[in-house]
């Protein structure tokens, strides 16, 4: 894939290329850090995909609340009939999930209480 950006050498200096993005001076003096979701561009596979998502459908913290809602349903559901046949490696697994939920539902109804004055 040819590289879109032009070419420029100064005598003695070699290929000098630089991008001109208003935008990104901007962010870089900030040090790349720009509100609470802040998307690295370079360990997305598909960054524009990525960066819709979070904007036009649910943020991080959504999208893992989620995941976690669904989990653990399916841990209420299953774990009676399967109970015995978790090894202790799965269960502290298990129990670890619940802990952090547990503990993100008591930061969420904290979060709550102060932004309605109590």
């Amino acid at each position: 894939m040819a590289n879109p950006m032009p070419s420029f050498n100064l005598p003695l200096s070699g290929d000098v290329t630089q991008s001109i993005n208003p935008f990104s001076w901007f962010m870089n003096a900030m040090g790349s850090q720009f509100g609470f979701i802040n998307i690295n561009m370079t360990r997305s596979t598909n960054p524009a995909v990525e960066a819709e998502v979070v904007t036009h459908v649910a943020s991080y913290g959504r999208q893992l609340g989620r995941i976690e809602d669904a989990l653990l349903v399916l841990f209420d559901v299953l774990e009676p009939e399967i109970e015995g046949k978790l090894t202790g490696e799965q269960k502290t697994a298990v129990k670890a999930l619940r802990r952090m939920t547990d503990a993100i539902q008591e930061v969420r109804q904290q979060a709550t209480a102060r932004s309605n004055g109590g």
